[in-house]
C-alpha cells in the first residue's frame, strides 16, 4: 500500500505543478488583462491624495484604510478571472473527471491566482504607502497584513466564484455578496497597521489574520469543490 500511496502523492504533486505552470504560461500570454487589478489598485490609491489634499497628517492617518480598501476592491476585480477561463476552455470539466481531489486542484489554482495577482499588489502597496506618508515602521506590518489577508480574500472569493461560474452576468453578484465577508479582514488589517504606526505591537491582529487564513485554507477549497460539482457536475 505504501508504494501505491507514494505514487498517488507523486501523481497529485505533478498535477498541481501542471496547474501552476499552465496558469503562469496563460497569464504571460494575456498580460494586459492580468495587469488590470494592479492598475486599478494603484489608480484608486493614488486618487485619494488628490481628494484629501496634501496634508501629511491626514494622509498618514488614512493610509492604512486607503491601501486596504484599494487592495480589497482589486482582489474583487481579479476574481472574475479565477475560474471563468478554466470553465470556457473545458479545464474545469477535466478537473471534475480527474482522479485527483478537486479541492486540491482548486487550492492550487487559487495559489497561482494569488501569486500572479496578489504579489504585484504587495510591491505596489509599498510604493503607495510611501506616497501616502505612512510611517516607515508601519510599512512592514502593512505588507504582512496583505501577505496574510489577500490569500484569505482569494480563498473566500473562490467559493463565491465557483457558485456563479458559467453565468453570463454573474461577475458583479459575487463581488457584492463577498463584501460583508471581507469586512473582518479589512477592519483587523487596518487596525494592525494603525497600531504599528502608533508604535503599538499588532500581535493580536496578526494572530487573528493568521487564524482566518488557516480557517479559509481548511474550508474554502472543499466548499469551492462542492460548489463546482453542484454548478457544473
Amino acid at each position: 500500500m505504501a508504494p501505491l500511496a507514494g505514487a498517488s502523492a507523486a501523481s497529485l504533486g505533478r498535477a498541481c505543478l501542471e496547474v501552476l505552470t499552465r496558469e503562469f504560461l496563460l497569464t504571460s500570454r494575456r498580460r494586459a488583462e492580468a495587469a488590470v487589478p494592479l492598475i486599478f489598485f494603484v489608480a484608486v490609491g493614488a486618487l485619494f491624495p488628490l481628494a484629501l489634499g496634501p496634508e501629511s497628517a491626514l494622509l498618514r492617518q488614512a493610509a492604512p484604510g486607503i491601501v486596504w480598501v484599494a487592495a480589497l476592491l482589486a482582489v474583487c476585480l481579479s476574481l472574475d478571472g479565477l475560474f471563468r477561463p478554466d470553465f470556457e476552455d473545458g479545464t474545469l470539466d477535466q478537473w471534475l473527471l480527474s482522479p485527483h481531489p478537486l479541492s486540491v486542484l482548486l487550492a492550487t489554482r487559487v495559489v497561482s491566482h494569488w501569486i500572479l495577482s496578489g504579489l504585484p499588489l504587495l510591491l505596489a502597496a509599498a510604493l503607495l504607502g510611501i506616497l501616502l506618508r505612512l510611517p516607515a515602521a508601519a510599512l512592514a506590518p502593512l505588507l504582512l497584513t496583505l501577505i496574510i489577508g489577500t490569500p484569505t480574500l482569494c480563498l473566500v472569493g473562490a467559493v463565491a466564484m465557483a457558485l456563479v461560474v458559467g453565468l453570463r452576468q454573474g461577475s458583479a453578484l459575487p463581488a457584492l455578496l463577498l463584501l460583508p465577508l471581507y469586512v473582518p479582514v479589512l477592519i483587523v488589517s487596518t487596525v494592525a497597521v494603525q497600531n504599528a504606526a502608533a508604535g503599538r505591537a499588532p500581535t493580536a491582529e496578526f494572530y487573528f489574520l493568521g487564524g482566518m487564513l488557516l480557517l479559509a485554507l481548511a474550508l474554502a477549497p472543499p466548499a469551492a469543490a462542492l460548489s463546482l460539482r453542484v454548478r457544473i457536475g
